[in-house]
């Protein structure tokens, strides 16, 4: 009798604690309310960034490494298959002893087999003033032989998130020898 009376004390526990804790629906998507998500009263701001970005690969400290290559890469005019993993500084002037306002980490790879086409795949982490702690994600084509080079803005975190724009990149300067080279940075983008 005291076996039976367990089994159904322990039974009416499993019933009741699997009618009163949440269950797990599994749900795929739910519509969101944008006031709770804290976009709905707020109008969406255009803002304009401009900083140079410093890619060093020459040196006893570089910030842009050639972390792989394909076989073909040394007979490539290209270097198609190189990739390379950047932690670039971002300054508010061309020269190095600028102040710093970011860093530029990701990666870019040499993408094009007839052309000099990177792929770039990188966040603009910012340092300085009310972007302290926010970025902006680029993934796009970047023809650094070309005068000036567009690539999209494809989203953001801290105050630039719901982002989109794009960068616009001239080179400043270059030193074919070591590789290295300073890129001004004009960036338009639309957040909240």
């Amino acid at each position: 009798m005291a076996r039976a009376s367990s089994t159904i004390l322990a039974f009416t526990i499993l019933t009741l604690s699997s009618t009163l804790l949440p269950t797990n629906s599994h749900q795929f998507s739910t519509k969101l309310n944008k006031r709770e998500m804290g976009i709905s009263a707020k109008r969406e701001k255009l803002s304009h960034l401009h900083f140079y970005f410093h890619d060093i690969v020459s040196g006893r400290n570089p910030t842009a490494v050639r972390v792989a290559e394909a076989a073909i890469t040394n007979s490539s005019a290209t270097g198609f298959g190189m990739v390379v993993m950047i932690d670039d500084p971002l300054t508010a002037g061309p020269n190095m002893s600028s102040k710093i306002v970011g860093r530029a980490q990701g990666l870019y790879a040499s993408a094009d087999l007839s052309e000099i086409g990177l792929l770039m795949a990188l966040n603009f982490a910012f340092l300085e003033g009310k972007f302290n702690g926010s970025t902006l994600s680029v993934l796009g084509r970047n023809s650094p032989l070309s005068a000036v080079r567009e690539m999209p803005i494809v989203g953001g975190s801290g105050i630039f998130r719901f982002a989109r724009g794009y960068a616009q990149a001239r080179t400043h300067f270059s030193d074919f020898k070591t590789g290295d080279a300073v890129v001004e940075y004009n960036v338009y983008v639309l957040h909240y």
